[in-house]
């Protein structure tokens, strides 16, 4: 189990949110090495959203068991919630920082899923669409309000991803759902500024950062920029994508393309030969 977490610590280092894959090559094996990391209070203001990582910067696959069960949720969300507070990551002495899709990918990397495998082929894939391909051959994508924890949430127009200053940017950031309140805000893990936290997003009212009372219903997920126009989407509600569920697909969405190949029913010899740069 240590060799799967160091691993999986190691991929998220080495991807990111909207950073594009190359074609990967068999990643060397190395010793278990214990990870630590560091935590510091976070800024969430509206202008606090971190640079997006450095395009083509390459993807190395990981070994990844042969499973005959999925996890549970809490055993997901638990693995979401020991990375809170994590700016950087220590290992064999390197410290190396780390994003959104690496950090997911690790979580469920930590109990034998790689979410950056999958049969769909796209290229110059972000680790985000990567991830939501992935679920797209798995698992269930869907936007009703059968959200439940251990699932991931996909957002669009996070950041301006092709360069080209236009709203037109789909697939930029995922977080895995750790609950839900009462009143329907669904508190998500991820990184989005300079940590991994929780942070919060309410369907039901997409346009409100805070209620009267100061109780945050929707966070900043993008960086106000003097380009933007007036009115442009930054709350988490506002540039919602979809949810993914893994974990119990049961029903089939009418965008959802459903593969005929068993879940998760993939031999480690597979990874090699699976392309892996693009979902």
């Amino acid at each position: 189990m240590r060799y799967i977490i160091m691993v999986a610590i190691t991929i998220a280092a080495l991807t990111g949110c909207a950073t594009p894959i190359k074609k990967p090559q068999q990643a060397p094996v190395d010793s278990p090495t214990p990870w630590r990391s560091s935590s510091e209070k976070l800024d969430r203001s509206p202008t606090s959203v971190s640079r997006q990582p450095s395009p083509f910067m390459p993807h190395k696959p990981a070994p990844a068991p042969f499973l005959t069960s999925l996890p549970s949720r809490s055993a997901i969300v638990q693995s979401a919630v020991r990375l809170l507070g994590s700016k950087t990551i220590t290992i064999q002495g390197r410290r190396i920082d780390y994003d959104c899709a690496g950090i997911t990918r690790a979580i469920f990397l930590e109990h034998g899923i790689d979410l950056y495998r999958s049969a769909y082929s796209e290229m110059h894939a972000n680790g985000v669409r990567l991830i939501h391909n992935h679920v797209r051959q798995h698992g269930l994508l869907h936007q009703d309000e059968d959200v439940r924890p251990g699932d991931l949430v996909f957002f669009d127009n996070t950041w301006d991803f092709n360069g080209d200053g236009l709203f037109n940017d789909p697939l930029t950031h995922v977080g895995i759902v750790e609950q839900i309140d009462p009143d329907g805000t669904v508190i998500f893990i991820s990184r989005v500024a300079d940590a991994v936290a929780r942070y919060r997003m309410n369907l039901n009212q997409p346009h409100i950062h805070k209620t009267t009372e100061g109780r945050v219903l929707n966070d900043y997920i993008r960086r106000k920029r003097s380009t933007d126009p007036d009115h442009t989407a930054r709350l988490t509600g506002e540039l919602f994508s979809r949810y993914g569920n893994l974990l119990s697909p049961q029903k089939i969405e009418p965008f959802q393309m459903q593969s005929t190949q068993p879940p998760y029913q993939q031999q480690i010899s597979d990874l090699s030969s699976s392309g892996g740069t693009e979902p």
